[in-house]
């Protein structure tokens, strides 16, 4: 049977692009691995932040809408946390760079890990969490956070959905083992030995929420080729999910369907990777389209809003959170 082994990446929807960027760069100290468009939606940025190379497994990813009355709404089938691991030690660190920075956080304990909570300037909730292991990546040499404290990756996803029976087994179905509950949430874990391996369901009230501003699009879990994600489209179909057809993403090929609590799923290979296309050395720093794309170039770059944020070791001085 067909299983992912954890996150490939998350998608979500932010507003002023170098906002964005001064937060996940200037802040959280990731690196702008890639600057493209939404394939579906020229006119749109597609801003991917990870670790130095973009490893799968680190990487955050935002569609940035600039029309202020697209404003997303929290509710049931939306991920309510996106949670990035961090050193067991590096818990006063974070509390201090967030607090230098103006960001409002909570701490609090979860499953005897040290959590740090907060939001992004759009509303979307984040966590850091003190989590032991190893976590495989490659740290960004040249960024703002020293290498000894910084984000490692994914630990997980805090998923909110009405009734969260039918979800949980689809995750036991895709390779997620149900490993304990608290406070209300039960966590899924596939165990396996890399980054972002934790689901956490809770079950909310709220109605359906509203795709927009302020909230993530889809989790994307790893697959390992395109034989393994012809095999999750016929697993996915005994949970009555109906999974695309592959997509050529670039930097990964990728399949989508709706889990019955309404969270976008995706799966997504780890190659080709974020070097298909330009130098590790210049990731970030100059807009890529795809192939099929480069002929409309002088048009989509007429389209698009205005985002001079730059990429580079000068990053590490980014504008200001505002």
């Amino acid at each position: 049977m067909v299983t992912t082994p954890g996150i490939h990446h998350v998608t979500a929807i932010g507003g002023d692009p170098d906002r964005n960027a001064a937060f996940y760069v200037g802040t959280l100290g990731l690196r702008l691995v890639k600057r493209t468009v939404n394939h579906d939606d020229t006119d749109t940025y597609h801003l991917y932040y990870g670790d130095g190379v973009g490893t799968p497994g680190t990487n955050v990813t935002f569609f940035p809408w600039t029309d202020a009355g697209r404003q997303g709404e929290f509710g049931a089938g939306q991920t309510e946390v996106t949670a990035f691991s961090i050193p067991t030690d590096s818990v006063d660190y974070w509390a201090g760079r967030l607090e230098s920075r103006g960001v409002e956080y909570e701490r609090g304990t979860r499953f005897g890990e040290a959590v740090i909570r907060f939001e992004d300037p759009d509303g979307i909730g984040l966590e850091l969490v003190a989590h032991d292991g190893e976590r495989p990546g490659e740290p960004w040499a040249d960024g703002p956070v020293p290498a000894e404290h910084g984000i490692r990756g994914f630990h997980g996803v805090t998923l909110a959905v009405a009734d969260a029976g039918p979800t949980a087994e689809v995750l036991a179905g895709i390779g997620f083992e149900r490993v304990g509950s608290e406070a209300g949430r039960t966590r899924f874990d596939t165990g396996a030995d890399r980054i972002g391996t934790v689901v956490d369901l809770v079950e909310t009230d709220l109605p359906r929420g509203r795709t927009g501003v302020g909230t993530v699009h889809h989790v994307a879990f790893e697959l390992a080729d395109e034989d393994a994600q012809r095999a999750m489209r016929d697993r996915l179909s005994e949970f009555g999910m109906d999974a695309t057809e592959v997509i050529d993403r670039t930097y990964f090929r990728a399949i989508y369907a709706r889990e019955p609590g309404g969270v976008l799923f995706e799966f997504s290979t780890p190659e080709p990777g974020f070097a298909v296309d330009e130098p590790v050395d210049s990731l970030g720093e100059a807009l890529v389209l795809p192939a099929w794309l480069e002929d409309q170039r002088e048009e989509i770059e007429a389209a698009l809003p205005a985002f001079d944020y730059a990429s580079g070791p000068e990053s590490g001085t980014p504008p200001a959170d505002d």
